[in-house]
């Protein structure tokens, strides 16, 4: 079987590593990157708590044992399902199967002014772009003579009180409070104003209810100010306007309220589901497509429990293409289709971190709840067994046992160039 695989997340790296020295296989991973990229760490690259470098591998390097397995780096510009064949910038590929794994980019629902002057978080170089901006501004702030544009400087929004807003809010509290005084000590940082911005009632909604009010009571306690019931309208890089009227002056406000699938060209726009994702069965194969799936979060699929489609996180992903995985295996055998296993999404929970000593924790059978010093550790415990690399495990284990220890972090590095070049390409 000539399989494709398009994207090289948790979803298309998993699915590559399950059918990697399998027989019958000869696959081609295809990424825009040559690299892997653990999402759920980019707050921390954009608040200088880790280095890019360790969050990030190589993903030639991961099949050098691997006789089947080809990587690819490449845009993908469309899918002819019917030619069986897939248009890149380097060249056309030929297939038997195709599986979509490409993930989900920010969502600005169609704001242009927002998409122009916030700043998502989706890669490792807009992390590293986030990173840039949030130190220039103190920068630019020891230099600035003008009451209004000091405060603008010394105010940071950010929009979604998911997981990654909560995150990321939390790291820029632990900053004022441990570092930035630290490295800027002409600057009055009682003055520096940070706001959460929370469309729906609650922080973490898709969380219980306990880590919805523990987390903003964290959160509030280091000294950010949580609007609930609060919709960001327009920005315009200077003023965030608020739904009900409401002006927050500021230069930076960070996006991180809704992401969209990256839905590949060539795909029927009536298979194109809520949220920019493509509408697939319990095989995880595309609705009227035989031999083209999709996995992880470009992906909608319903079942029973989830009649509005999974959670777009990385254990949907994985263990879809475990599943994948293992019904191609069968399909590659020539097994009956009656015998391919329908997905089953097993939920094994939640949790997001707040700040030093600060996470919650969910789990749903049996129903659980953690929080505090001891749900940190479990954040920290699991979130170094993901990372691909014992290399990288390593340095991120040190980085944080230094900042541990130190209240510190050596990485408030600004690269200029690389910033405006990055800028430029965008």
């Amino acid at each position: 079987m000539k399989l494709i695989i398009i994207g090289g997340g948790f979803g298309g790296l998993r699915l590559a590593r399950r059918l990697s020295n399998k027989p019958g296989f000869e696959i081609t991973l295809i990424d825009r990157f040559n690299y892997h990229q653990f999402q759920p760490l980019f707050y921390q690259v954009a608040t200088a708590g880790l280095d890019a470098s360790n969050i990030s591998f190589p993903l030639r390097k991961v099949f050098h044992r691997s006789r089947n397995i080809r990587f690819r780096m490449a845009e993908v510009q469309q899918i002819r399902t019917e030619e069986k064949k897939l248009v890149t910038n380097i060249g056309v590929f030929d297939y038997d199967a195709l599986v979509i794994a490409t993930g989900a980019d920010t969502n600005f629902f169609g704001n242009h002014s927002m998409a122009e002057n916030a700043f998502p978080m989706k890669s490792t170089v807009e992390a590293l772009q986030l990173r840039h901006r949030l130190l220039h501004n103190f920068e630019d702030a020891l230099s600035v003579k003008d009451e209004a544009e000091l405060n603008k400087l010394m105010t940071i929004v950010v929009v979604g009180g998911g997981p990654t807003g909560v995150e990321l809010s939390g790291a820029i509290a632990d900053m004022k409070r441990f570092v930035l005084p630290k490295d800027y000590p002409e600057l009055d940082f009682t003055r520096m104003k940070i706001y959460l911005l929370e469309g729906t009632g609650r922080t973490l909604a898709s969380m219980d209810k306990r880590s919805s009010e523990d987390s903003r009571r964290y959160l509030e306690k280091m000294g950010v100010t949580v609007l609930t019931d609060s919709i960001l309208k327009d920005y315009d890089g200077e003023q965030a306007i608020l739904q009900n009227g409401t002006v927050i002056q500021t230069a930076m406000v960070i996006w991180a309220a809704g992401i969209k699938g990256n839905v590949p060209e060539g795909i029927d726009k009536g298979l194109i589901a809520k949220g920019n994702r493509i509408r697939t069965d319990r095989h995880c194969r595309v609705i009227g497509n035989m031999d083209v799936y999709a996995i992880g979060d470009v992906a909608f699929m319903e079942e029973p429990s989830w009649p509005n489609g999974h959670p777009q996180v990385a254990p949907v992903a994985m263990q879809q293409a475990d599943l994948l995985a293992a019904n191609l295996r069968r399909i590659e055998m020539k097994s009956a289709t009656a015998s391919l296993e329908e997905f089953v999404y097993r939920d094994k929970g939640s949790m997001a971190t707040v700040g030093r000593n600060l996470a919650v924790v969910d789990v749903p059978t049996p129903k659980l709840h953690f929080r505090g010093f001891f749900a940190w550790m479990i954040w920290m415990g699991l979130h170094l067994m993901l990372i691909l690399g014992v290399k990288n495990r390593f340095f991120v284990f040190c980085n944080w046992l230094y900042n541990y220890v130190t209240y510190d972090q050596n990485l408030r590095l600004i690269f200029k160039e690389f910033y405006r070049e990055k800028k430029v390409e965008g």
